[in-house]
């Protein structure tokens, strides 16, 4: 198969010369709602051709990468005494698999434990090049189920920050200790 970066044959979908070299993940930050932090892993521009295979059947394995390259060295190099829980944003299964339920899997380690089903949207409009006015006239009316403490709440892309700001209103910004995404579109900037 070719490297859908450098279109070269290779035996994954991401060569190991362009995982090294475009998919090594940076460590970018900003504020959200009541300051709690988002942290996010890669520049929107670099891997946006990536993202638009979300909802193909290319997209699981796109995502499983991923996931791999930055969630997992997140909570690989994540060591704190606390323990937290990793809450996927509206995990339901849209073309054969959920992105942020695979992306929240790959931060299991001893000290974050993944849930699953515990953020629903009821509203499933699309967001994809609406306004942040259309955004907030749209909420997703999250549904939440859950009563855990020190929340990581993990999403795949933040353009605005509305449905985060939903979440973390919805499971209480006391619980919220801080958010995960792949990218952001917003001007966060970088740690390191």
């Amino acid at each position: 198969m070719r490297c859908l970066m450098c279109e070269n044959f290779g035996f994954s979908h991401i060569c190991k010369k362009c995982r090294s070299a475009l998919l090594t993940p940076q460590l970018y930050r900003r504020k959200l709602y009541k300051n709690i932090e988002l942290f996010s892993f890669y520049n929107y521009d670099e891997i946006k051709r990536l993202l638009f295979t979300k909802h193909t059947d290319l997209g699981f394995y796109i995502y499983t990468l991923l996931a791999k390259e930055s969630f997992k060295h997140f909570s690989e190099n994540f060591h704190t005494k606390e323990r937290y829980n990793a809450i996927a944003i509206d995990d339901h299964i849209k073309s054969g698999y959920s992105h942020t339920a695979l992306l929240t899997q790959a931060l299991k380690s001893y000290n974050i434990t993944p849930h699953f089903n515990k953020l629903r949207a009821t509203n499933h409009v699309s967001y994809s090049g609406k306004s942040r006015a259309f955004r907030e006239q749209n909420k997703r009316g999250f549904r939440s189920n859950t009563q855990l403490k020190n929340i990581i709440l993990v999403d795949d892309i933040v353009t605005t920050g509305t449905t985060l700001t939903e979440a973390i209103l919805n499971v209480g910004e006391q619980d919220v200790a801080f958010c995960l995404a792949l990218c952001d579109l917003d001007h966060a900037k970088k740690v390191f």
